[in-house]
């Protein structure tokens, strides 16, 4: 997997990745104390509408983001956001108000919203061939998985000889080193893009969404990012109440419940590009997918059975099958993503993808957190497993067994001399993408998630 370092370019935006990860995690552990300062026993609703306006913020901005990255070089995109998110940081030290950390919070999440796909999609451009790319996302979600294993133990070692203050100065120290990497990097030039026909701005994010619901596979991988929501809702939202009310477990215990979560899915990460070598991306993502609502379920009846008969090593067994499988889900979405998309459309692509997958976690987090308070875990966890299991069986029945990336279709509309037709006729197959030229998804064998019924009234890219 790491022979993909030997990309320089990609190795340098790899540790842009790492740093900026590195320094948000420091950020979380500030923001919780900052927020205990400001709010006291009020300090959990502040975090959780904190993390509300993250959410909202990514859903809204990022399609808008996705737009602007066709416009502006990717590299000033980039290191424009990473300096706008320091300098939001440094400012967090010296609000006195609930209200300021909610704006100073929205602000700071709207640069990563910006970051975040335009980021996603320069790697596809940086390295073009499959296996370099698979083992980058594999890379990646070790570095997340790292990130939120490693920066709580950095934070509290720091913590032991500076005042959490400092620790926001460490964000801000990771995003500027990110800036820094980013912007003496030489980033491939972007293609035009695929559907740019002069429209403004927000019709150029409404495409991106387009994009993405018009793809039978797309759609499908929104239905996985569903199930994955609803699995690590239940997980990164539940874990205090199991561990400490449920099997009366000291306060220690609840990091390394999440550490077990957080080792199966650095262990899926490691697995996934010999496994991707042999497998489809859709055999894998779809059974893993089928996985997450089985251990919810597990979960759900352990709970309801006799006192006691739930157990800490169980818990740490589903979340360690939890945190494999939605990496095994997660994980490959950008070779799909990427097979969907014209390289100029990546961008509105990646946005839409990320807009609409933080959308199920806005939906999940705050399911899970009502239902396990006024319910219970057991209940939180059974409804979360129902809606995990409509994720995964939705994604099953979306996306064609049979997925060719050429489609034969026919352009019945366009003159004889069209220059897309030279050579080949009315009747003929390409690569097939969704973008200005191709606003629909042709009917065919093996397109059970298409509901067109005739050919579009566009035209193919030669």
């Amino acid at each position: 997997m790491l022979s993909v370092l030997r990309n320089r370019t990609y190795r340098r935006l790899f540790g842009a990745q790492v740093v900026a990860l590195a320094g948000t995690g420091l950020a979380t552990v500030a923001l919780s104390l900052l927020a205990y300062d400001l709010a006291g026993a009020d300090a959990a609703a502040v975090l959780g509408t904190a993390l509300a306006l993250k959410m909202a913020a990514y859903v809204a901005i990022a399609p808008l983001a996705g737009a602007l990255a066709d416009r502006v070089p990717r590299r000033a995109l980039l290191v424009s956001a990473d300096l706008a998110r320091a300098t939001v940081v440094l400012a967090l030290p010296f609000v006195s108000r609930v209200w300021q950390v909610y704006l100073l919070i929205l602000l700071l999440q709207a640069a990563s919203a910006a970051f975040t796909p335009a980021f996603q999609a320069t790697i596809p451009q940086v390295l073009p061939e499959e296996r370099d790319y698979t083992e980058a996302l594999s890379l990646s979600r070790l570095a997340y998985d790292l990130e939120s294993l490693v920066s709580p133990v950095l934070a509290a070692a720091l913590l032991t000889v500076l005042p959490y203050s400092w620790l926001f100065a460490g964000t801000a120290a990771g995003f500027l080193a990110s800036a820094l990497l980013v912007r003496t990097t030489a980033l491939p030039a972007p293609p035009a893009p695929e559907a740019a026909d002069g429209r403004r701005l927000y019709a150029r994010a409404a495409f991106g969404i387009r994009l993405l619901l018009a793809t039978p596979r797309l759609r499908a991988l929104l239905a996985l990012d569903l199930a994955v929501a609803a699995a690590g809702a239940v997980v990164l939202v539940d874990t205090v109440l199991l561990v400490r009310d449920t099997l009366g477990r000291p306060a220690g215990d609840v990091p390394l419940a999440l550490g077990a979560y957080g080792a199966g899915s650095m262990a899926a990460a490691l697995l996934l590009p010999r496994v991707l070598s042999r497998a489809e991306d859709r055999a894998v993502m779809v059974r893993a997918a089928l996985v997450l609502p089985a251990a919810l379920a597990l979960l759900a009846l352990g709970l309801t059975a006799a006192p006691g008969a739930w157990s800490w090593p169980a818990l740490l067994a589903v979340w360690l099958v939890v945190g494999a499988a939605g990496s095994a889900v997660l994980t490959p979405g950008g070779r799909v993503v990427r097979r969907s998309a014209g390289g100029g459309d990546l961008p509105a692509a990646f946005a839409a993808r990320f807009s609409l997958s933080h959308a199920c976690w806005l939906l999940a987090y705050p399911l899970a957190g009502v239902l396990a308070a006024r319910a219970g875990p057991a209940v939180s966890a059974a409804v979360l497993a129902a809606l995990a299991l409509l994720g995964a069986v939705g994604a099953v029945r979306l996306w064609p067994r049979e997925d060719p990336a050429e489609l034969e279709h026919v352009h019945p509309e366009l003159p004889a001399g069209h220059p897309h037709l030279a050579g080949a006729g009315g009747h003929h197959a390409h690569a097939f993408h969704i973008d200005a030229l191709h606003r629909r998804w042709p009917p065919g064998p093996g397109q059970r998630g298409s509901r067109i019924s005739r050919p579009s009234r566009t035209t193919s890219r030669p």
